[in-house]
C-alpha cells in the first residue's frame, strides 16, 4: 500500500518585506512588470504592500519565489551579481565539496569556486588562531554591497558546509558591508551569531576547530538537497549561540506563551538585569522576542490552519480577540481575519506533485 505523503513543514519564523526589497528591486530591473507579477502572486506575495517594514515574508515564499525565479532567468543568484550564475553552478559546487577531505578543505573549495565565477567580488578565506573567516572582498573600489547579494551568499556558505558536517555548525560572528538597516532584526532570523554593519567588508566566521570536522555527506544525498533548496538552510534553528532565539523557544513551549522575563533569566540560569543587558546589546527586549513570536505564531495558523480567530487568540495568551486583532494590525498592518483572506496559501490541503516540484527546482539538472 502506497504511504501517505509527509507533511510539509512550516518554518515558524518570518522576515519583513523590506528585508527582501532589494532583491525585488534588482528583479524589476531584470524582468518585465507581469513576469514579476507572475513570480510574486505565485510565491503569495503582494506587488506592493502599503509598509514593507511591517508586511512578512514567510519561509515558504522565500523558497517558492527564488525557486521560480532562478528556475526561469537561468540564473541561480537572480540577478544580484554582474554576471548570472548559470542553471548547475549549484549542483557542481556540491559536487566539488563532496570530495573535500574535511569542512576547512570544503570552505577553501567553496571560495575558489566562486572565485572564478564572480567579477565583481572575490571570496578569501582567512586562518586566524580562534576562527576561519570567509571575505567578500571587492574587486574595485566604490562598490556598493548588495545587501541581499551578500546575505544569500554568506547564508549559502553558511548553509552547505552545515549540510557537509550534518549538523548545523555555530558561527563566531557575521559582519556587512553596509549600514545597519531598519530591518535588522531579521538577520538572527538567518544567522545564529553575532551579528554587525558597517564592516570594512562583508564575513562569515566559524570556529577554527570545526575547520577539522569531516564531511559526513554522499554523493547519493546530493540529489534531495538540491531539490530542496534553499529550503534546508535559509533559516537557521541553531540556538546555543544566538540568545533571542533561545528566549523565542522558551517562550514557545511555554503555556500560552506566558513566560515572564524572570522565569526566562532563571532558566538560562542568570539575573533578570544581565538577560535585559545582553537582549539589548542583541539589538532586542523580551517583549519584543515574544511579539515576533506571537505575530508568526498567528501568520501560521492564518495561512495554513483552521483554527478561530478567538482560538488563535487564546493560544497566544491575549486577554480577549479584540485585543490580538488590535496588536495583529500594529505588528503587519492586516487584521487577522483580512491577513486570512488576503495570504491563505491557495496549495493547503492538497497533495505535493513531485514531478511539478522537480521541474521548477533550480540547480538540479543533469
Amino acid at each position: 500500500m502506497a504511504q501517505p505523503a509527509p507533511a510539509r513543514i512550516v518554518h515558524l519564523s518570518t522576515v519583513s518585506r523590506a528585508f527582501v526589497e532589494d532583491w525585488l528591486v534588482t528583479l524589476r530591473a531584470e524582468t518585465a512588470d507581469d513576469e514579476l507579477a507572475l513570480f510574486l502572486s505565485s510565491a503569495g506575495l503582494a506587488e506592493d504592500p502599503a509598509d514593507p517594514l511591517l508586511a512578512r515574508v514567510t519561509h515558504d515564499q522565500i523558497v517558492a519565489l527564488y525557486q521560480l525565479v532562478a528556475t526561469r532567468t537561468g540564473d541561480e543568484m537572480m540577478g544580484v551579481w554582474s554576471r548570472p550564475i548559470r542553471s548547475g553552478a549549484l549542483k557542481h559546487l556540491v559536487t566539488v565539496l563532496l570530495e573535500a577531505s574535511s569542512i576547512r578543505s570544503a570552505l577553501y573549495r567553496f571560495t575558489t569556486f566562486w572565485n572564478l565565477l564572480l567579477d565583481d567580488y572575490r571570496l578569501e578565506m582567512v586562518r586566524g588562531e580562534d576562527e576561519i573567516r570567509i571575505d567578500i572582498v571587492p574587486r574595485e573600489d566604490g562598490l556598493t554591497a548588495h545587501r541581499f547579494g551578500h546575505m544569500l551568499l554568506l547564508k549559502l556558505t553558511h548553509g552547505i558546509i552545515s549540510w557537509l558536517a550534518g549538523r548545523e555548525l555555530p558561527l563566531t560572528e557575521v559582519d556587512f558591508a553596509f549600514p545597519r538597516p531598519d530591518f535588522a532584526e531579521d538577520y538572527p532570523v538567518l544567522f545564529p551569531a553575532a551579528i554587525g554593519f558597517d564592516a570594512e567588508v562583508s564575513s562569515i566566521a566559524f570556529a577554527r576547530a570545526l575547520g577539522s570536522l569531516a564531511v559526513v555527506r554522499q554523493p547519493a544525498e546530493m540529489q534531495a538537497f538540491l531539490l530542496r533548496a534553499p529550503r534546508d538552510w535559509i533559516f537557521t534553528t541553531y540556538k546555543e549561540h544566538a540568545l533571542s532565539l533561545t528566549v523565542r523557544e522558551l517562550l514557545q513551549r511555554s503555556d500560552r506563551m506566558g513566560l515572564k522575563l524572570g522565569d526566562a533569566a532563571g532558566a538560562l540560569a542568570m539575573t533578570p538585569r544581565t538577560l535585559v543587558r545582553r537582549l539589548a546589546a542583541d539589538g532586542t527586549t523580551f517583549q519584543a522576542i515574544k511579539d515576533g513570536l506571537r505575530r508568526d505564531v498567528a501568520i501560521r495558523e492564518l495561512t495554513h490552519g483552521r483554527k478561530s480567530l478567538e482560538a488563535i487568540s487564546q493560544d497566544l495568551g491575549f486577554a480577549s480577540a479584540p485585543n490580538f486583532h488590535r496588536a495583529f494590525k500594529l505588528w503587519t498592518g492586516y487584521t487577522p481575519a483580512s491577513y486570512r483572506r488576503d495570504h491563505r496559501d491557495p496549495n493547503e490541503g492538497r497533495r505535493p506533485n513531485p514531478d511539478a516540484a522537480r521541474a521548477m527546482t533550480f540547480g538540479a539538472g543533469a
